[in-house]
Protein backbone atom coordinates (compact mmCIF):
# COMPACT_ATOMS: atom_id res chain seq x y z
CA UNK A 1 0.00 0.00 0.00
CA UNK A 2 3.33 2.24 0.55
CA UNK A 3 3.38 2.32 -3.34
CA UNK A 4 -0.14 3.58 -3.70
CA UNK A 5 0.00 5.92 -1.17
CA UNK A 6 3.20 7.92 -2.26
CA UNK A 7 1.44 8.19 -6.17
CA UNK A 8 -1.63 9.05 -4.71
CA UNK A 9 -4.91 9.20 -7.63
CA UNK A 10 -2.07 9.40 -10.38
CA UNK A 11 -1.76 5.49 -9.73
CA UNK A 12 -5.58 4.86 -9.92
CA UNK A 13 -5.98 1.95 -12.65
CA UNK A 14 -3.30 0.25 -10.93
CA UNK A 15 -5.10 0.52 -7.52
CA UNK A 16 -8.47 -0.60 -8.74
CA UNK A 17 -6.74 -3.74 -10.74
CA UNK A 18 -5.54 -4.44 -7.43
CA UNK A 19 -8.78 -4.66 -5.88
CA UNK A 20 -10.55 -6.45 -9.05
CA UNK A 21 -7.60 -8.98 -8.70
CA UNK A 22 -8.74 -9.43 -4.60
CA UNK A 23 -12.34 -9.73 -5.81
CA UNK A 24 -11.66 -12.28 -8.48
CA UNK A 25 -9.53 -13.85 -6.21
CA UNK A 26 -12.21 -14.36 -3.25
CA UNK A 27 -14.71 -15.03 -5.44
CA UNK A 28 -13.22 -18.20 -6.64
CA UNK A 29 -13.04 -18.75 -2.85
CA UNK A 30 -16.75 -18.64 -3.09
CA UNK A 31 -17.74 -21.14 -5.35
CA UNK A 32 -15.73 -23.26 -3.80
CA UNK A 33 -17.63 -22.66 -0.95
CA UNK A 34 -20.54 -23.74 -3.29
CA UNK A 35 -18.67 -26.79 -4.47
CA UNK A 36 -19.02 -25.20 -8.04
CA UNK A 37 -16.45 -26.03 -10.52
CA UNK A 38 -16.89 -22.66 -12.14
CA UNK A 39 -14.67 -19.43 -12.82
CA UNK A 40 -15.48 -16.28 -11.97
CA UNK A 41 -14.58 -14.64 -15.39
CA UNK A 42 -17.44 -17.15 -17.18
CA UNK A 43 -20.49 -15.67 -15.16
CA UNK A 44 -21.02 -12.65 -17.16
CA UNK A 45 -21.51 -15.19 -20.42
CA UNK A 46 -23.32 -17.52 -18.49
CA UNK A 47 -25.69 -15.46 -16.46
CA UNK A 48 -26.57 -13.71 -20.74
CA UNK A 49 -26.93 -17.19 -22.11
CA UNK A 50 -28.57 -18.57 -19.18
CA UNK A 51 -31.14 -15.62 -18.96
CA UNK A 52 -31.06 -14.22 -22.33
CA UNK A 53 -31.31 -17.71 -24.57
CA UNK A 54 -30.52 -17.60 -28.44
CA UNK A 55 -28.04 -14.61 -28.38
CA UNK A 56 -24.74 -14.66 -30.47
CA UNK A 57 -21.24 -14.09 -29.46
CA UNK A 58 -21.68 -10.31 -30.59
CA UNK A 59 -24.98 -9.80 -28.83
CA UNK A 60 -23.19 -11.30 -25.58
CA UNK A 61 -19.85 -8.76 -26.02
CA UNK A 62 -22.55 -5.75 -26.06
CA UNK A 63 -24.17 -6.99 -23.92
CA UNK A 64 -22.21 -6.98 -21.14
CA UNK A 65 -19.46 -4.57 -22.23
CA UNK A 66 -16.63 -7.13 -23.67
CA UNK A 67 -14.33 -7.28 -26.04
CA UNK A 68 -15.68 -9.61 -29.27
CA UNK A 69 -12.48 -11.85 -28.58
CA UNK A 70 -12.96 -11.94 -24.98
CA UNK A 71 -16.69 -13.35 -24.94
CA UNK A 72 -15.25 -15.77 -28.02
CA UNK A 73 -12.71 -17.53 -25.65
CA UNK A 74 -15.40 -17.95 -22.54
CA UNK A 75 -17.45 -19.02 -24.76
CA UNK A 76 -14.84 -21.58 -25.86
CA UNK A 77 -14.13 -22.85 -22.11
CA UNK A 78 -17.65 -23.20 -21.29
CA UNK A 79 -18.60 -25.51 -24.17
CA UNK A 80 -14.98 -27.54 -23.68
CA UNK A 81 -16.83 -27.83 -19.98
CA UNK A 82 -19.95 -29.14 -21.70
CA UNK A 83 -21.93 -25.85 -20.56
CA UNK A 84 -22.82 -24.47 -23.56
CA UNK A 85 -23.48 -24.90 -26.90
CA UNK A 86 -22.61 -23.31 -30.45
CA UNK A 87 -25.48 -23.81 -32.91
CA UNK A 88 -26.52 -22.31 -36.38
CA UNK A 89 -29.30 -19.67 -35.82
CA UNK A 90 -32.47 -20.79 -37.19
CA UNK A 91 -33.40 -17.13 -38.95
CA UNK A 92 -29.82 -16.18 -39.45
CA UNK A 93 -27.48 -19.61 -40.79
CA UNK A 94 -24.53 -17.43 -40.79
CA UNK A 95 -24.72 -16.23 -36.82
CA UNK A 96 -23.83 -18.92 -34.00
CA UNK A 97 -26.03 -18.87 -30.87
CA UNK A 98 -25.12 -19.86 -27.61
CA UNK A 99 -27.29 -21.70 -25.49
CA UNK A 100 -27.22 -24.07 -22.21
CA UNK A 101 -26.33 -27.88 -22.64
CA UNK A 102 -27.88 -30.24 -20.14
CA UNK A 103 -25.12 -30.03 -17.72
CA UNK A 104 -25.85 -26.27 -18.02
CA UNK A 105 -28.87 -25.49 -17.40
CA UNK A 106 -28.35 -28.36 -14.20
CA UNK A 107 -25.95 -25.32 -12.90
CA UNK A 108 -28.07 -22.55 -13.28
CA UNK A 109 -30.16 -23.10 -10.09
CA UNK A 110 -27.26 -23.16 -7.77
CA UNK A 111 -25.99 -20.30 -9.38
CA UNK A 112 -28.54 -18.47 -8.93
CA UNK A 113 -28.98 -18.88 -5.15
CA UNK A 114 -25.03 -18.12 -4.94
CA UNK A 115 -25.69 -14.77 -7.20
CA UNK A 116 -28.37 -13.96 -4.62
CA UNK A 117 -26.41 -14.81 -1.76
CA UNK A 118 -23.24 -13.02 -3.16
CA UNK A 119 -25.46 -9.59 -3.69
CA UNK A 120 -26.83 -9.46 -0.39
CA UNK A 121 -23.39 -9.99 0.86
CA UNK A 122 -22.54 -7.13 -1.08
CA UNK A 123 -24.78 -5.12 0.29
CA UNK A 124 -23.74 -5.32 3.68
CA UNK A 125 -19.57 -4.72 2.79
CA UNK A 126 -20.94 -1.61 0.90
CA UNK A 127 -22.60 -0.82 3.82
CA UNK A 128 -19.46 -0.92 5.41
CA UNK A 129 -17.69 1.51 3.78
CA UNK A 130 -17.87 5.69 4.26
CA UNK A 131 -18.42 5.85 -0.18
CA UNK A 132 -20.80 3.47 -1.91
CA UNK A 133 -18.27 2.04 -4.62
CA UNK A 134 -20.41 0.66 -6.63
CA UNK A 135 -22.57 4.44 -7.14
CA UNK A 136 -18.80 5.78 -7.27
CA UNK A 137 -18.02 3.51 -9.75
CA UNK A 138 -20.88 4.67 -12.15
CA UNK A 139 -20.21 8.19 -11.87
CA UNK A 140 -16.48 8.03 -12.93
CA UNK A 141 -17.58 5.52 -15.74
CA UNK A 142 -20.15 8.54 -16.65
CA UNK A 143 -17.54 10.97 -16.24
CA UNK A 144 -14.91 8.92 -18.58
CA UNK A 145 -17.77 8.67 -21.23
CA UNK A 146 -18.13 12.63 -21.35
CA UNK A 147 -14.10 13.09 -21.37
CA UNK A 148 -11.92 10.39 -21.66
CA UNK A 149 -8.67 10.20 -19.07
CA UNK A 150 -6.48 10.72 -22.20
CA UNK A 151 -8.21 13.44 -22.95
CA UNK A 152 -7.86 15.60 -19.94
CA UNK A 153 -4.25 14.20 -19.08
CA UNK A 154 -3.79 16.45 -22.50
CA UNK A 155 -5.51 19.19 -21.51
CA UNK A 156 -3.56 19.52 -18.22
CA UNK A 157 0.12 18.94 -20.10
CA UNK A 158 -1.05 21.50 -22.61
CA UNK A 159 -1.74 23.97 -19.84
CA UNK A 160 1.09 23.36 -18.25
CA UNK A 161 3.45 23.50 -21.90
CA UNK A 162 1.50 26.69 -22.55
CA UNK A 163 2.69 28.28 -19.58
CA UNK A 164 6.10 27.40 -19.95
CA UNK A 165 6.02 28.91 -24.20
CA UNK A 166 6.89 32.36 -24.69
CA UNK A 167 5.57 33.99 -28.05
CA UNK A 168 8.66 36.00 -29.18
CA UNK A 169 9.25 39.05 -31.62
CA UNK A 170 11.87 38.43 -34.11
CA UNK A 171 15.04 39.55 -33.96
CA UNK A 172 17.97 39.05 -36.62
CA UNK A 173 19.82 36.20 -34.38
CA UNK A 174 16.46 34.28 -34.96
CA UNK A 175 16.83 34.19 -38.27
CA UNK A 176 18.94 30.28 -38.92
CA UNK A 177 15.80 28.93 -36.09
CA UNK A 178 13.06 30.49 -38.67
CA UNK A 179 15.02 29.14 -41.75
CA UNK A 180 15.09 25.53 -40.00
CA UNK A 181 12.19 25.13 -39.13
CA UNK A 182 10.38 25.76 -42.33
CA UNK A 183 12.93 24.00 -44.33
CA UNK A 184 12.68 20.91 -41.71
CA UNK A 185 8.95 20.78 -42.72
CA UNK A 186 8.56 21.42 -46.38
CA UNK A 187 11.33 19.59 -47.28
CA UNK A 188 9.45 16.51 -45.38
CA UNK A 189 6.48 16.32 -47.86
CA UNK A 190 7.46 18.47 -50.19
CA UNK A 191 10.47 20.94 -52.23
CA UNK A 192 11.88 24.46 -51.21
CA UNK A 193 10.67 26.78 -53.47
CA UNK A 194 12.50 30.19 -54.66
CA UNK A 195 10.15 32.22 -52.86
CA UNK A 196 10.70 30.28 -49.78
CA UNK A 197 14.20 30.80 -50.08
CA UNK A 198 13.82 34.89 -50.72
CA UNK A 199 11.35 35.29 -47.45
CA UNK A 200 13.70 33.06 -44.91
CA UNK A 201 17.25 34.40 -46.10
CA UNK A 202 15.87 37.68 -46.34
CA UNK A 203 13.12 38.19 -43.69
CA UNK A 204 13.91 41.75 -42.99
CA UNK A 205 13.54 42.85 -46.34
CA UNK A 206 10.57 39.90 -47.61
CA UNK A 207 8.42 40.35 -44.45
CA UNK A 208 9.28 43.18 -42.45
CA UNK A 209 9.66 46.49 -44.69
CA UNK A 210 6.74 45.78 -45.87
CA UNK A 211 4.62 45.90 -42.82
CA UNK A 212 4.64 42.38 -41.94
CA UNK A 213 5.72 40.54 -38.65
CA UNK A 214 7.64 37.46 -37.39
CA UNK A 215 6.75 35.45 -34.32
CA UNK A 216 8.64 32.97 -32.83
CA UNK A 217 8.10 30.26 -29.95
CA UNK A 218 10.64 29.63 -27.28
CA UNK A 219 10.00 26.43 -24.92
CA UNK A 220 12.72 25.47 -22.88
CA UNK A 221 15.08 27.71 -23.97
CA UNK A 222 14.51 26.33 -27.29
CA UNK A 223 13.34 27.81 -30.84
CA UNK A 224 10.75 25.31 -31.60
CA UNK A 225 7.74 27.40 -33.54
CA UNK A 226 7.51 30.34 -36.18
CA UNK A 227 5.30 31.70 -37.87
CA UNK A 228 4.87 35.36 -40.02
CA UNK A 229 1.96 37.90 -41.08
CA UNK A 230 2.70 39.25 -44.61
CA UNK A 231 0.85 42.83 -45.93
CA UNK A 232 -0.90 41.70 -48.85
CA UNK A 233 -3.42 44.96 -49.11
CA UNK A 234 -4.64 47.44 -46.67
CA UNK A 235 -7.11 45.27 -45.18
CA UNK A 236 -5.72 41.65 -45.84
CA UNK A 237 -2.22 39.82 -44.01
CA UNK A 238 -1.22 36.11 -44.92
CA UNK A 239 -0.40 33.98 -42.20
CA UNK A 240 2.90 32.04 -43.46
CA UNK A 241 5.63 30.21 -42.71
CA UNK A 242 4.12 28.54 -39.59
CA UNK A 243 5.79 25.65 -38.43
CA UNK A 244 6.72 23.94 -35.17
CA UNK A 245 9.58 21.46 -34.65
CA UNK A 246 8.70 17.56 -34.54
CA UNK A 247 10.33 17.46 -31.19
CA UNK A 248 7.71 19.84 -29.91
CA UNK A 249 4.32 19.06 -32.02
CA UNK A 250 1.55 17.66 -30.16
CA UNK A 251 1.76 20.28 -27.65
CA UNK A 252 0.06 22.79 -28.86
CA UNK A 253 2.73 25.52 -29.77
CA UNK A 254 0.95 25.86 -33.06
CA UNK A 255 -2.26 26.74 -31.78
CA UNK A 256 -0.35 29.33 -29.71
CA UNK A 257 1.05 31.18 -32.57
CA UNK A 258 -1.94 31.25 -34.48
CA UNK A 259 -3.69 32.86 -31.64
CA UNK A 260 -0.79 34.99 -31.45
CA UNK A 261 -0.72 35.57 -35.21
CA UNK A 262 -4.09 36.63 -35.18
CA UNK A 263 -3.63 39.05 -32.52
CA UNK A 264 -1.04 40.58 -34.18
CA UNK A 265 -2.81 41.20 -37.27
CA UNK A 266 -5.57 43.08 -35.71
CA UNK A 267 -3.21 45.09 -34.14
CA UNK A 268 -1.99 45.84 -37.93
CA UNK A 269 -5.48 46.94 -38.54
CA UNK A 270 -6.25 43.80 -40.81
CA UNK A 271 -9.83 42.89 -41.75
CA UNK A 272 -8.99 40.08 -43.21
CA UNK A 273 -5.97 36.93 -42.52
CA UNK A 274 -5.37 34.81 -46.01
CA UNK A 275 -3.27 31.61 -45.94
CA UNK A 276 -1.93 28.75 -48.61
CA UNK A 277 -1.97 25.23 -47.28
CA UNK A 278 -1.70 21.38 -48.69
CA UNK A 279 -4.94 19.19 -47.72
CA UNK A 280 -1.80 16.25 -47.44
CA UNK A 281 -0.82 18.49 -44.38
CA UNK A 282 -4.23 17.26 -42.26
CA UNK A 283 -2.91 18.19 -39.15
CA UNK A 284 -2.27 22.09 -40.27
CA UNK A 285 -5.73 22.05 -41.89
CA UNK A 286 -7.32 21.28 -38.66
CA UNK A 287 -5.58 23.67 -36.96
CA UNK A 288 -6.85 26.28 -38.97
CA UNK A 289 -10.44 25.49 -38.69
CA UNK A 290 -9.79 25.50 -34.88
CA UNK A 291 -8.90 28.76 -35.10
CA UNK A 292 -11.59 29.68 -37.37
CA UNK A 293 -10.31 29.99 -41.04
CA UNK A 294 -12.72 28.60 -43.56
CA UNK A 295 -11.76 27.48 -47.26
CA UNK A 296 -12.08 30.30 -49.79
CA UNK A 297 -13.96 29.40 -52.67
CA UNK A 298 -11.53 30.81 -55.40
CA UNK A 299 -8.36 32.54 -53.91
CA UNK A 300 -5.51 34.22 -55.99
CA UNK A 301 -3.13 32.58 -58.10
CA UNK A 302 -0.47 31.14 -56.03
CA UNK A 303 3.45 31.34 -56.47
CA UNK A 304 4.16 28.02 -54.82
CA UNK A 305 3.42 24.59 -56.68
CA UNK A 306 2.68 22.84 -53.06
CA UNK A 307 -0.57 25.07 -52.93
CA UNK A 308 -3.69 23.67 -53.44
CA UNK A 309 -6.17 25.15 -50.74
CA UNK A 310 -6.71 28.53 -49.64
CA UNK A 311 -8.00 30.27 -46.46
CA UNK A 312 -9.27 32.88 -44.75
CA UNK A 313 -10.51 34.23 -41.60
CA UNK A 314 -12.60 37.05 -41.32
CA UNK A 315 -11.91 39.56 -38.70
CA UNK A 316 -14.32 42.28 -40.05
CA UNK A 317 -16.47 42.40 -42.79
CA UNK A 318 -14.64 44.73 -45.30
CA UNK A 319 -17.70 47.67 -46.97
CA UNK A 320 -17.85 48.20 -50.04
Amino acid sequence: MEFFDELGSAALGSRLRRLSEVMTSQAAEVYELYHVAFEPRWFPVFYVVATEPGRHVGDIAERIGQTHAAVSQVVKDLVKHELVQVQRGETDQRRSVISLTEKGAALWPALQQQTADVRQATETLLAETRHNLWLAIGEMEYALSRQSLGARVKSVRDARVAGAVQILDYEPRFQPDFKRLNTEWIERYFRVEEPDLKALDHPEEYILQSGGRILLAEYQGQIVGACALLRMDADTVELAKMAVSPAAQGLGIGFRLGEAAIVQARVLGAKRIYLESNTKLAPAIQLYHKLGFRKTVAGQPSPYERCNIQMELVLQEVKG
